[in-house]
């Protein structure tokens, strides 16, 4: 708050709901306008606490940025008024350009480290949380799949949570306990969590990210950026239209879009992939549109354009 009050600034910004209080009472202090971005999970989260001292800093706030529209959605449900909100994409870090030549050796390469063989490939990347819904992946859809790509696997990036706002999870345990009765189990591998090389390396190797999402009051998915980066090094994405990943998935273009609970729609838009039968147009050129640089200029032109409502909404008073 001492620097805030020596360099005057326009705008205090919030990175998350979290600290949406601290940025409020340093604008105040520094007659600053107080502004948060909010990621969706940080509005709705079930904690008594939270809800009572955190939540109600939302609607205070002078703008309020979100991720995607859904979040957009939750943020009204939190009484933010309509005409301090602006939806802001995240960004993505984009890989650098590479030939196909150099892809294939990072695919190979990748494969033969953990020995995933030559056949088709499905990936899961995230934490390992009910949201995520692999659990019920393993055991509704990827059979389906196994009927027509009998040497399909599927490759699961991603752990527990260790400390999360919703606590809800799935175990690699419980996963395989579940694809065990289908006879599926041997068609799965997990890895926890792995580094940014390694993960950009899966991306190369697989051949569609699959995102089935489910439906879980209390626990929105806010955005869905795995979607994006996975576009970014031309993997496609099918995923189940739930919350934010509605904005992170063009369909056509970077994957498909599947209906909560359409398992057998699931199950042919992979299928469809695979055999090559479904053409996807650009889904590296759809990630351009997420870049770190268009993430900083978006935001600046949205505190901008909110600053210059606000100024206009006093001038018009006085």
């Amino acid at each position: 708050m001492r620097v805030a009050r020596r360099f005057r600034p326009d705008v205090v910004l919030a990175g998350s709901g979290l600290t949406a209080p601290i940025a409020w009472l340093t604008a105040r202090t520094s007659g600053a306008r107080a502004a948060v971005y909010l990621h969706g999970l940080d509005i709705v989260v079930e904690q008594v606490l939270y809800q009572t001292l955190w939540r109600p800093f939302f609607p205070r706030m002078d703008h309020v940025v979100v991720n995607s529209c859904a979040t957009r959605n939750l943020a009204e449900q939190a009484a933010v008024p309509v005409d301090r909100l602006h939806v802001v994409p995240p960004g993505v870090s984009l890989p650098p350009p590479l030939s196909a030549a150099e892809r294939a050796i990072i695919a190979r390469e990748f494969r033969d480290r953990h020995g995933l063989g030559e056949g088709p490939l499905l990936l899961s990347v995230g934490r390992l949380t009910a949201r995520k819904g692999l659990l019920e992946f393993v055991r509704d859809v990827l059979p389906l799949v196994v009927e027509r790509i009998p040497d399909v696997r599927l490759l699961v990036i991603g752990d527990v949570p260790a400390n999360a706002l919703a606590a809800r999870f799935q175990t690699p345990e419980q996963i395989l306990a579940v694809a065990r009765e289908a006879g599926m189990e041997h068609r799965i591998h997990f890895l926890g969590k792995v580094s940014e090389d390694e993960l950009k390396a899966a991306y190369y190797a697989a051949d569609v990210l699959v995102f089935p999402l489910r439906e879980i009051p209390g626990d929105p998915e806010g955005f869905g950026m795995v979607a994006i980066e996975a576009a970014a090094h031309r993997l496609p994405t099918v995923a189940y239209a739930s919350g934010g990943v509605v904005d992170a998935v063009r369909n056509g273009v970077s994957g498909w879009l599947v209906p909560q609970g359409g398992t057998e729609m699931f199950a042919d838009r992979v299928i469809h992939i695979l055999d090559g039968s479904a053409r996807l147009a650009a889904p590296e050129e759809f990630a351009t549109h997420f870049s770190w640089p268009l993430f900083g200029s978006r935001l600046a032109a949205a505190l901008d354009l909110m600053r210059d409502r606000c100024i206009t909404a006093r001038s018009q008073k006085h």
